[in-house]
């Protein structure tokens, strides 16, 4: 542990020097962890060192190999369907879905819990530099419903699937068009990794949390989808549902089991 400490320090120093200051959100006596968190989510994406790259792979390559997760941690609920309560950065599958913002960067919040800044964070920062690249040669912001993919680099699954889902203000209904579009981002995810031969999928809750899709009716609309999408296609692949609070578990056993 000690040898992993020195590693976070001197990656802290790198980004220190290059940004001249750490971020206010991350006072020096946070922890080295949670200085180094912020400092990478907070970096814009531009070119880093080989020397901050190499650091970051051994320390990486360590903590990422600590706690993974596979197939047999999940529940299988149904033919080709599992469930998977808990982080899904440590899950062993080819594809882990992302529920990424528009200008599909990760996020900039330092020390944020959102899944889209663990996936960032863990995978570490060639990814953001990787998804700048795909935004410039895109040149607009991404649309909802579509889907990128990207190595996952450090992550313990294969692959990452960015997937923008859509946004409910506060205290609205969910209207037809709205859950069309995330209907839309579950079936583009599927469709790429059945275009590019994944063999398993994982999904997060898509849209709820801070885009605050009410859960119940985001759970009922990705099984629906899903389901429709393997008795159509006849695809083989391995669906797996994240689930990370103890509410999404709930809703998603009772909508698989009428537990």
């Amino acid at each position: 542990m000690t040898d992993q400490l020195a590693l976070l320090q001197e990656m802290i120093e790198l980004l220190v020097t290059e940004r001249s200051s750490a971020p206010s959100s991350s006072p020096a006596d946070a922890g080295l962890l949670s200085v180094w968190r912020g400092l990478v989510n907070t970096r814009p994406a531009q070119p880093v060192s080989a020397t901050y790259l190499a650091l970051e792979d051994r320390f990486l390559s360590w903590w990422n190999s600590r706690s993974v997760k596979t197939l047999a941690d999940c529940q299988q609920v149904a033919d080709q369907i599992y469930l998977y309560e808990g982080d899904v950065t440590q899950l062993v599958v080819s594809a882990i879905v992302n529920p990424a913002n528009s200008e599909l960067l990760g996020c900039f919040h330092a020390n944020h819990l959102c899944l889209d800044n663990a996936i960032h964070t863990f995978s570490g920062v060639r990814l953001r530099l990787t998804c700048a690249r795909l935004m410039a040669e895109q040149g607009r912001k991404e649309a909802v419903g579509q889907a990128k993919l990207t190595l996952a680099f450090h992550l313990p699954a294969d692959r990452v699937i960015h997937t923008v889902g859509p946004f409910i203000p506060a205290g609205q209904a969910v209207s037809p068009i709205r859950a069309s579009l995330l209907r839309q981002s579950y079936l583009a995810c599927l469709a790429l990794a059945k275009q590019e031969g994944l063999e398993t999928i994982a999904f997060p809750c898509i849209s709820t949390g801070q885009f605050g899709f009410p859960r119940q009716e985001a759970a009922q609309i990705a099984l629906e989808t899903v389901r429709n999408w393997l008795a159509e296609t006849g695809s083989q692949m391995t669906i797996v549902f994240a689930l990370y609070t103890e509410e999404d578990k709930q809703i998603y056993q009772e909508l698989l089991t009428g537990e």
